[in-house]
């Protein structure tokens, strides 16, 4: 697998599956379920992974895939993997909401190296390239024609005037009282990976994250983020964020542009 064979595919899966997600969120009525662990599943999550899933070991057969939605998947291990949330934000979409998103990532010696994030209801689509910049594409969003792109950069953080985004659905006490250590100009919420791409982008500067998340569910933004020259480090020490931990589990994280004096958890 090259980085050049590998982006067309996974930002053409990206936008099949937004297209397959928006035909079941714009019906008048979809079927949720409840997995093991409590959180809802619809069928678009599970029509988004099947087109995914299928995708991917087409095109990349000797490369492991992890997906939320397979869980024999998720006791698999490899230095090299794709990862995969069909639906990331099934509450934003339950809800009607718009805050969800398609998240496909390469991971690589436990480094989110590639990914691409797609929000089909708010029509924004970010991404690696090839050669690891990150770029926001705009216009029809074409399944084969590239439309225009833009390089995304961080912002140069103000420390006095910080912009924070934070969770739409677990902003909890714990995260406000951590926003609270800095000073703040203002604080949106927002769902699914879309978080990360705010700060790639410059539109905050901070996303601290209190609180449970799978590496599926931040790969791809953790990607996209890095690409656009930023970091994610663990809560409690500030170490690099790494991928391939047992069962795909995230401890908690902030993702920041460089220049936040970062404060200790």
């Amino acid at each position: 697998m090259t980085y050049d064979a590998l982006i067309p595919v996974i930002r053409r899966l990206a936008l099949e599956a937004g297209d397959k997600i928006m035909e079941i969120y714009n019906s008048d009525d979809f079927d949720v379920k409840v997995k093991s662990d409590s959180s809802p599943v619809t069928e678009a999550d599970e029509a988004a992974d099947a087109l995914i899933s299928a995708g991917l070991r087409e095109a990349f057969p000797d490369t492991l895939l992890v997906t939320e939605e397979q869980a024999a998947s998720h006791s698999e291990k490899g230095d090299t993997f794709l990862i995969v949330d069909p639906l990331d934000g099934t509450k934003e979409f339950i809800n009607r909401r718009g805050d969800f998103t398609v998240n496909i990532a390469l991971v690589e010696n436990g480094v989110p190296t590639r990914g691409v994030v797609y929000a089909p209801a708010k029509g924004r689509m970010f991404y690696t390239q090839a050669d690891g910049q990150s770029v926001e594409e705009t216009g029809a969003l074409d399944k084969v024609q590239v439309g225009d792109v833009g390089s995304i950069s961080v912002s140069k953080p103000n420390n006095s005037a910080l912009m924070i985004v934070a969770s739409k659905s677990h902003r909890d006490q714990a995260t406000e009282d951590y926003i609270n250590k800095y000073q703040v100009k203002d604080s949106k919420s927002a769902g699914s990976s879309l978080k990360f791409c705010l700060v790639a982008t410059g539109e905050a500067d901070l996303y601290p994250r209190v609180g449970r998340t799978m590496e599926w569910d931040t790969a791809a933004g953790h990607a996209v983020l890095a690409g656009a020259g930023g970091k994610v480090v663990r809560f409690d020490d500030h170490s690099p964020l790494t991928y391939g931990k047992d069962g795909y589990a995230n401890p908690f994280f902030i993702a920041y542009a460089p220049g936040v004096d970062l404060k200790e958890a």
